[in-house]
């Protein structure tokens, strides 16, 4: 490919290098596939189901198109890691458990099993607080649908995923053994998977979570983490240790400056702005009002649906993170 490629994803923080449990997975596999990309933040579209996605002058892979970033990647022959491996059926069958079990388990700390903090902090932290509370409480939702949760079976559904979790932990801990990576000595996008997971359930999540306890148990996975983070995802001087925050123009997602993150920043000698920069104020301000108008239209016909009979539980409504 002849213009270098641009990853797409929600922040850094929590000490990695995007902390978004979808986007960190093609981080690593690109990492793994030694291409050079520049990472590009998006921090103003928290429920797009298209980031990550990864570009290359005409070229767009998006999250929720063809199997999802890396799968495009393969089949498009930009980076095959997976040559030879995925016809294999225990191969296969090892990242479905993955994608899905520990998927899974992952959707439920997030936006179930916790107090929120950690997806706020990933997802809405750069948003204006109601904005960002109703946006989680929408996501919530959403969550408890796909995880097939109710009032009437949430305790079983809880038990069900965290007995799912720890046995593909078993599953994984017994077949890496002591090796380097799961299968033929060599980095997969299985191996991008499971690690984008592994290094979000322990840095990400609190002390306090269930699957982090359940993975701490198996020390070969996290040394497994350790070592492949110190040795793909350490300080470089790389492109793509260097993100740019700003996003794709291409995908009409204004652009936010690296102001945004740094918790005391230095006073800078006001200037006046520039007419580009009052156009993307008023675009920026325009596209969070409708995001506002939008989910309170969700929430009014989602409060009016007889069938659906959902009700937003008292935990979901008490989010505070103490801003």
């Amino acid at each position: 490919m002849d213009e270098e490629l641009t990853l797409v994803a929600r922040k850094a923080c929590f000490d990695l290098p995007t902390a978004c449990p979808s986007c960190l997975p093609v981080y690593i596999y690109l990492r793994f596939a030694q291409l050079p990309f520049v990472l590009n933040f998006n921090l103003i579209r928290p429920d797009s189901d298209q980031i990550p996605f990864v570009e290359s002058g005409t070229y767009v892979a998006y999250n929720n198109e063809n199997g999802g970033v890396i799968e495009s990647l393969r089949k498009d022959g930009i980076a095959d890691l997976d040559e030879s491996l995925n016809t294999i059926p225990e191969w296969v069958s090892t990242k479905a458990m993955i994608t899905s079990w520990l998927s899974d388990a992952v959707m439920y700390e997030l936006w179930v099993g916790s107090d929120g903090r950690s997806a706020h902090k990933i997802y809405y932290s750069d948003l204006p607080w109601p904005i960002g509370k109703i946006l989680h409480l929408k996501q919530t939702h959403v969550a408890k649908q796909l995880l097939g949760i109710t009032k009437e079976n949430a305790e079983q559904r809880e038990a069900e995923i965290y007995r799912r979790a720890g046995l593909a932990y078993e599953v994984l801990s017994t077949r890496l053994g002591e090796q380097i990576f799961f299968f033929e000595n060599r980095p997969t996008s299985l191996d991008a998977v499971f690690l984008g997971h592994a290094l979000f359930t322990l840095q990400a999540l609190p002390e306090t979570s269930v699957l982090r306890s359940k993975l701490l148990e198996h020390s070969n996975l996290v040394r497994y983490a350790e070592k492949l983070r110190t040795e793909h995802l350490g300080g470089g001087s790389t492109s793509s240790s260097v993100p740019q925050f700003h996003s794709d123009t291409s995908s009409s997602m204004p652009k936010r400056g690296p102001s945004n993150w740094s918790s005391k920043p230095k006073p800078k000698p006001k200037r006046e702005k520039t007419e580009e920069e009052k156009t993307f104020r008023r675009r920026a301000k325009y596209f969070l009002a409708t995001q506002l108008v939008a989910v309170l239209i969700f929430l009014s016909l989602l409060g009016g649906s007889s069938d659906t009979e959902v009700e937003l539980d008292e935990d979901d409504g008490g989010l505070d993170y103490n801003e």
